[in-house]
Order: structure tokens, then C-alpha cells, then sequence
């Protein structure tokens, strides 16, 4: 399987480069290049869906957010901030070989109990769901769809 493997995403015109026997891109976000892992392939990929499809601001997304849970450090892939400054979607990234199963949920459900994000996503770049959690009712539904920006 290659690191570069077409994903279930729109393609796009990555500027990759080859450092010291390792495949890197620019990541336009975090203003830096960055060692392709398949984990990365992925959120880069998402990321760029999360712009150009779905016309999310690039300024309102931070990528690899620390927070603590349970006196543990713990990293969100994608967590996207609406104008107020509000988290309003968080996004667990995987690499492609990785299964999207009940494990996956877990972690996101794990990090959402310290961001309370009403917009959940995961993907492995070939498989994605999205759903919406109500805090009050303690509920989430999943939905076909993850609605663009204008749309929350």
C-alpha cells in the first residue's frame, strides 16, 4: 500500500517533497513542512475538503489541539472554531488501514467529554461519518452528510 494512496477525498496539488529518504509536505495550517504518515495523508487530505468543499475558514481550524483528559495529554486531529471562538466540529483522523469501529468512537466521544463539540467526524480517508451530539438530552445522531460552513 502507498503512502500516497488515492483516498475516498477530492484530490489535491500537495506541494511533496523528499527530505533525507522521507516524503513531506507544507502544511498550509501549521505554516511548516511535515513528515507524510499515513495518519497525516489523511488529515491533510480532510483538511483540504474541510476549505474547499465545505468552505471552513483556514484561520478557524487548529490541527493536533492539546487538551487534558484525565490528567492525561491527549491530541484532537482537527478542531474547527466557529467566529466567536466557539469549537463547533471535531475531527478524529486514522490511517487508511485502520478500521473506523467502536474503539475509534470511543476516543472521540473521550475527547468531546472535555471540548463538548455539537459536530463529530471520523475518517480513515476511505470511510467517514459525522454525527451530532445534543449535550442536553445526552443524545447523538449520525447524519449523511457534514454540513458546510455557512450551514451550522
Amino acid at each position: 500500500m502507498s503512502l500516497l494512496q488515492p483516498l475516498a477525498l477530492p484530490p489535491y496539488p500537495f506541494k511533496i517533497t523528499e527530505a533525507n529518504g522521507q516524503l513531506t509536505l507544507f502544511d498550509e495550517l501549521r505554516k511548516r513542512t511535515i513528515i507524510i504518515t499515513p495518519e497525516e495523508w489523511v488529515r491533510q487530505h480532510f483538511v483540504q475538503y474541510l476549505i474547499n468543499q465545505k468552505q471552513y475558514p483556514k484561520a478557524l481550524m487548529r490541527l493536533e489541539g492539546g487538551l487534558k483528559l484525565n490528567g492525561m495529554s491527549r491530541r484532537t486531529d482537527i478542531v474547527v472554531f466557529n467566529r466567536d471562538g466557539e469549537r463547533i466540529l471535531m475531527v478524529e483522523c486514522k490511517a487508511p488501514s485502520v478500521s473506523i469501529d467502536q474503539k475509534v468512537f470511543d476516543q472521540i466521544a473521550r475527547y468531546n467529554m472535555a471540548h463538548r463539540v455539537s459536530l463529530l467526524a471520523v475518517t480513515n480517508g476511505l470511510q467517514h461519518y459525522c454525527c451530532r451530539i445534543d449535550h442536553e438530552q445526552g443524545s447523538y445522531r449520525f447524519i449523511a452528510d457534514l454540513p458546510g460552513f455557512n450551514e451550522l
